[in-house]
């Protein structure tokens, strides 16, 4: 069934917070007909109407409001009772003022809806609400995501909701609320490190409690006093190692030791690295020195032994290089893309990094911006958090021109940059 609009007023973007309210309760409309009105009421509640006998519980109509921009947008129509019958509110400027309220402050991201008001022979005033959501998903302030099913709304599932932003929101993935997350499930060593990095007086830490921190420190998790949501974000960098992989299984990493040059070539040993991201870091390179030496200077030539190994003699990479090209592949990973994982193959004479990154939607996707590090950010907040030298990584600066550069100097081969569907790869040669 298609969506049957209340009223057909334009809409406008408000141009700024302070008159957004004002805005909203003196635009003219053009007001539906009586008789159209009341056709639409005596039709009842489905997927784009919701009828309300009076504006009560803010919390409730929040979700309601949620509930309809996720879906299709729709309308709420306030003094009609459960009888189809038009009871009409008290007070209808305020109920206009309360609701505009609502969509700025208690929805995220804030809606700009219209709101009318008609007046009935009998005296009798309705409110109604027209929402059409253009920037889903929507959420309440508490971090929880709705949606509406005929006469009903009900809350979206976790896995609902990453099948959803795979498709209209992909830049998003790590500002997803994870409802089944609690504070135990954090590192509170690491947590802590790096909160003990930006204040000379440890002991005020023990102020902190793990929610607060990540709620109002970092931006990290969603909710009230009562309720904890943190964000994909916040597990990634900050959640113990097992419950990481139990929550987010796409996150983990494999790296492997190939004898020969290319794919095709004798697998000798894999892993599958898993856990937060700074456990990954350090078990990626643990991994990478086992078969390769990284240093900050071109190694002197050497001479080349015969022998029956199938695993040739040990390669050189730039250390900083390859530092930089790890913490790329975990920071920039398109994880709302399910089948793709982050894959490190290493090579007799080079090593392969193979990311999840979408590109259709990026400005630029082209290989040649990219070089030039013009790219658009996947995880702006785990970047920035990642990158800090509070988080212990001691990660180089530069990004992918600083590898493209050095790994040349060091090695007097350009690495090589693919683009091939939904898959970025980077190949580091050795020296």
């Amino acid at each position: 069934m298609p969506r049957r609009k209340f009223r057909h007023t334009q809409r406008f973007e408000s141009s700024g917070d302070s008159t957004f309210q004002e805005y909203l309760l003196n635009q003219p409309t053009q007001q539906t007909t009586r008789s159209e009105l009341l056709r639409l009421i005596r039709g009842g509640e489905d997927t784009y109407l919701e009828l309300k006998v009076k504006l009560s519980n803010p919390e409730r109509i929040a979700q309601g409001i949620v509930a309809l921009a996720n879906t299709d947008g729709g309308t709420i129509i306030f003094g009609v009772n459960d009888q189809l019958r038009i009871e009409g509110v008290s007070n209808p400027e305020w109920v206009q003022s309360e609701l505009a309220r609502i969509c700025r402050e208690e929805i995220v991201p804030p809606l700009v809806p219209m709101i009318d008001t008609m007046a009935f022979d009998s005296g009798k005033r309705i409110v109604a609400l027209d929402i059409d959501g253009k920037k889903r998903p929507y959420r309440t302030k508490d971090g929880r995501f709705y949606l509406r099913i005929g006469a009903e709304k009900r809350e979206v599932s976790r896995d609902e909701l990453s099948g959803w932003l795979d498709e209209i929101r992909p830049l998003g993935f790590e500002n997803i609320p994870l409802q089944t997350v609690t504070e135990d499930d954090f590192d509170d060593a690491l947590l802590w490190s790096f909160a003990s990095g930006f204040d000379d007086n440890a002991p005020n830490l023990a102020l902190y409690n793990t929610s607060d921190f990540l709620r109002k420190d970092l931006l990290l998790a969603v909710g009230n006093v009562d309720d904890f949501f943190p964000t994909v974000a916040a597990v990634l960098l900050f959640g113990k190692d097992e419950r990481v992989a139990e929550l987010l299984p796409r996150s983990n990493v494999t790296v492997a030791r190939f004898s020969g040059s290319n794919g095709s070539a004798q697998l000798i040993e894999a892993i599958e690295v898993k856990g937060n991201m700074h456990s990954q870091y350090e078990t990626i390179m643990a991994f990478i020195k086992r078969y390769t030496d990284l240093g900050k200077e071109r190694p002197k030539r050497k001479l080349e032994l015969v022998t029956d190994s199938v695993v040739q003699a040990r390669a050189n990479y730039h250390f900083y290089s390859i530092s930089e090209a790890i913490i790329n592949a975990l920071i920039h990973r398109d994880l709302a893309l399910r089948e793709i994982r982050t894959r490190i193959n290493i090579y007799d004479n080079a090593i392969e990094f193979i990311n999840p990154r979408r590109t259709n939607g990026f400005n630029p996707p082209a290989s040649r911006a990219i070089r030039y590090g013009i790219t658009q950010r996947l995880n702006p907040q785990i970047a920035a958090i990642f990158t800090r030298r509070e988080y212990g990584v001691n990660a180089p600066h530069g990004g992918l021109p600083m590898i493209l550069r050095q790994s040349n100097r060091f090695s007097g081969r350009k690495p090589e940059i693919y683009l091939a569907g939904d898959e970025f790869k980077l190949k580091i040669w050795a020296a």
